[in-house]
C-alpha cells in the first residue's frame, strides 16, 4: 500500500485484508466495511471528501446494489428523479429550507457559494483553470487534467470567478 498511497486499518487473515476494516485511498475517499481477499466484499460504505457517501452491498469489489447520498442529505433516486429537473429548478437546500426573499438569489446549493479564484470555474468537485486545463480540488490538490470534452462542458455550463457584462450590446 505504500506504493499506491493507500492506508488500511482493520482485520487481516493469512496476510490479506479480510474482515472488517477501513481502507483510505490517496484522495482521502474512505471505505468502511467488510473486506475479503483484499477487496470490498459484503456491506460497506464509501465516504467521499466532499461529505457524500455510497452505501452498498459488494461482491469481490463490485457494488451489487447501493444508495448514494449527497453531502447535504439528498438521496439519489434512480427512478422518478425530480431534483433540478425542467419543472422544479430549486436547490435541495431551498426545497428543505424554503426560497430566499425577493432579490436574494441562491447561485448554488451551498449558501453562501464558494468563492471562485479569478480566471477559474467551479466544476463541482474543484476549481478548473482553463489556461492550464487542470482541475484542483477545493483544497488546491491536483485532481485531473481536463480533456477537450470536459473543457468545453465546463466553459459552457459552470460558474466562473469573474463578472462579465451580458445582455444587449449596440453595434456602434
Amino acid at each position: 500500500m505504500e506504493y499506491t498511497g493507500s492506508r488500511y486499518n482493520g482485520e487481516h487473515q493469512n496476510g490479506r485484508l479480510e474482515g472488517k476494516g477501513e481502507y483510505i485511498l490517496p484522495t482521502e475517499t474512505c471505505y468502511q466495511g467488510e473486506m475479503k481477499d483484499g477487496m470490498f466484499h459484503g456491506q460497506g460504505t464509501l465516504f467521499f471528501p466532499n461529505g457524500s457517501k455510497y452505501e452498498a452491498r459488494w461482491d469481490s469489489g463490485i457494488a451489487l446494489e447501493g444508495k448514494y447520498t449527497f453531502a447535504d442529505g439528498l438521496q439519489y433516486e434512480k427512478e422518478k428523479w425530480r431534483y433540478c429537473d425542467g419543472y422544479d429548478r430549486r436547490f435541495y437546500t431551498e426545497i428543505c429550507n424554503g426560497l430566499k426573499p425577493a432579490g436574494r438569489s441562491q447561485l448554488t446549493n451551498l449558501d453562501p457559494p464558494r468563492e471562485i479564484p479569478e480566471g477559474c470555474y467551479d466544476c463541482g468537485d474543484g476549481f478548473y483553470d482553463p489556461v492550464s486545463r487542470v482541475v484542483n480540488d477545493y483544497q488546491n490538490r491536483f485532481l485531473r487534467n481536463a480533456d477537450e470534452d470536459e473543457h468545453e462542458w465546463i466553459i459552457q455550463t459552470c460558474r466562473k470567478g469573474w463578472d462579465e457584462i451580458t445582455g444587449y450590446k449596440p453595434k456602434h
